[in-house]
């Protein structure tokens, strides 16, 4: 029988408490984000807004998917300044494969990636892990001085896909803690570290997920969708947020739009995908009933758009048929969508400056140059993947709040209600109907095509003609900073290598927290893979039995970090120690790993 290896082995508690104290002290970073990239809210601006029953400080946040399923990348996201955070969908069937590589950034954006690649127990404590974490930072005395008061922030479950298997045992199970976490948080309490011991006793809030937005993936039935949220509103009394998808703006609008407007011609669009989704007239529909349905039991609903494209697998960098578009031209897509049924619904949805009652929350090609644009229009929250795929990962966040402030300061507008009347006004006095269908006209026309359309997104990555070692590179960083798991990182090159090694850093790979995603080897402008080429750091005795490849075991041997190689490793043992021992070495602090003495190599396979 063969043993199913999973993708990702989440580090413990302590293990991230532990890196995050011993990488503070050591380079005044947080796992690899330098305080440069750290935000610090504006006094002057209020972005805060009302969702399920929280404040959080502003709008702005990862969308479900590969930045919001390990603990640690919720913390990232917040110390960049997200306050919003749409945890990665959880469904039953909670142990998918899900083939490799999975993520295709190099220009638009691509994925084959869907659902948690965590079981529902790691996904529940992951999530209670990253809640916690922010609230013993939110009160930690070293960043104060850096970020100021953080503010509220909300974590939004998001669940699939179909009534039953919501229904069921396991899953009612996940939304009741994730609703309620006092067991799982007391459980975790012990594993708090030095010098975070005095958060042990700390009042933690356990009612962590107050709203849930349903991903209806593609081919959802409208009843279904209908009986999934009267179930979620009835049964545990969240504000529901549906998910709709792209392909309800219609095959030819989006057939337009995709290869007459913005010029991407090879990519096949899949009439059965729009055939069987949702259409427009039964959205028109849906979304009145859904809204008077959750007001009279004192809840709120809410749309979101949108949901990736489902296209062709034209590119053949990916496994199968079919994968899922974004990035910046489903931002044209999404924001017609929008459009269309502004005109169509009137009132009923809470955008321009008299909001109806119908949420909308947006993720489609979010980026710094166009998010105070979707603030302006009254979309909240605003959720971005794509964008943290970049070269720049995280940190795009805190670039995007500073533009959304900047674009604030130059018409003094103090809150995010002043800032949507603002764009309100200046769209109709523009001939406009109204801010939403100024935009919509912006992005399909000459100035947005410039920046959404094929021939502007599609630029040459740069190439470097050297093949990826396992020691050495061109010590670019673009690895470290678009792996959504934090699973690369560099540490300088000691001086006693300085003989043997010319290049200022090293590179590693976390193993662990490595899916194999393949987004790092489409940025490294050497032929290679870093997560592949170098040193494979394990500290799961377990995972590195199975290990292949440049595989290093890292624990402790009394006070001092110690390693075991894998296969083949043993001539680069000592260098391997030298690199993770140094003053900036591996910000794991041995206390916190496991003794060497009984880790066996794994066997040549």
């Amino acid at each position: 029988m063969t043993v199913r290896t999973p993708p990702l082995t989440p580090y413990p508690l302590r293990v991230l408490l532990g890196r995050i104290a011993r990488e503070w002290e050591t380079r005044r970073r947080i796992f690899d984000l330098p305080t440069g990239r750290f935000y610090s809210h504006d006094p002057a601006h209020d972005l805060s807004f009302e969702m399920g029953g929280r404040r959080p400080s502003n709008p702005i946040g990862p969308a479900a998917g590969p930045h919001t399923q390990l603990a640690q990348n919720f913390v990232i996201g917040w110390l960049a300044g997200a306050r919003v955070f749409e945890a990665k969908t959880v469904q039953i069937l909670d142990e998918l494969e899900i083939d490799r590589p999975c993520i295709d950034m190099e220009a638009e954006g691509y994925n084959i990636e869907w659902s948690q690649e965590l079981t529902l127990d790691q996904s529940l404590e992951e999530y209670v892990k990253a809640w916690m974490m922010l609230e013993i930072l939110s009160h930690w005395e070293p960043l104060e001085p850096i970020i100021g008061p953080p503010g509220e922030h909300v974590f939004d479950l998001s669940v699939g896909y179909d009534l039953d298997g919501i229904r069921t045992e396991r899953m009612d199970r996940f939304i009741r803690q994730m609703m309620d976490a006092s067991e799982v948080i007391d459980r975790l309490r012990p594993q708090i570290p030095p010098p975070f011991e005095r958060f042990r006793d700390h009042d933690f809030d356990p009612h962590i997920g107050r709203s849930v937005t349903l991903s209806t993936f593609h081919g959802c039935p409208p009843d279904e969708i209908e009986g999934i949220t009267r179930h979620l509103i009835d049964t545990y009394g969240l504000d529901v947020i549906v998910k709709l998808n792209p392909t309800l703006l219609g095959f030819e609008e989006v057939d337009r739009l995709l290869h007459d407007v913005l010029g991407y011609r090879d990519v096949p669009l899949d009439r059965h995908a729009f055939d069987a989704d949702l259409s427009f007239d039964r959205a028109l529909r849906l979304i009145p009933t859904l809204s008077e349905y959750a007001a009279a039991r004192g809840r709120r609903f809410g749309i979101k758009l949108s949901n990736t494209l489902v296209v062709g697998n034209h590119r053949n960098k990916m496994p199968g048929d079919v994968m899922y578009l974004s990035g910046r031209p489903l931002h044209v897509i999404t924001v017609s969508l929008l459009d269309r049924l502004t005109a169509a619904l009137g009132d009923l949805l809470a955008t321009g400056a008299d909001p109806g009652p119908v949420q909308v929350s947006f993720s489609a090609g979010i980026e710094a140059s166009n998010v105070a644009d979707a603030a302006g229009l009254g979309l909240r929250p605003i959720t971005v993947s794509s964008d943290l795929l970049k070269p720049g990962g995280y940190g795009h966040l805190s670039a995007m709040l500073k533009r959304l402030d900047q674009a604030m300061t130059e018409v003094a507008a103090t809150t995010l209600e002043q800032w949507v009347a603002h764009q309100e006004a200046e769209a109709r006095r523009s001939g406009h109907r109204d801010a939403v269908s100024a935009y919509a006209a912006q992005v399909t026309g000459p100035e947005g095509v410039a920046h959404y359309g094929a021939d502007a997104v599609r630029r040459r990555l740069r190439h470097v003609d050297h093949t990826l070692e396992l020691w050495g590179c061109v010590s670019c960083n673009l690895c470290v900073t678009v792996c959504p798991n934090d699973a690369m990182l560099y540490l300088p090159t000691p001086d006693t290598l300085a003989d043997e090694l010319s290049d200022r850093w090293q590179y590693l790979c976390l193993a662990e927290l490595c899916n194999d995603c393949g987004n790092c080897a489409t940025f490294c402008p050497e032929d290679g893979a870093p997560f592949e080429v170098k040193p494979r750091l394990y500290i799961d005795p377990d995972r590195f039995a199975t290990a292949t490849g440049p595989a290093f075991f890292i624990g402790r041997d009394g006070d001092s970090l110690a390693a075991v190689p894998g296969p083949g490793m043993q001539p680069e043992l000592s260098r391997l120690l030298e690199v993770v021992s140094g003053p900036q070495g591996l910000p794991l602090r041995p206390e916190d790993l496991t003794p060497i003495g009984h880790v066996h190599r794994p066997e040549h396979r």
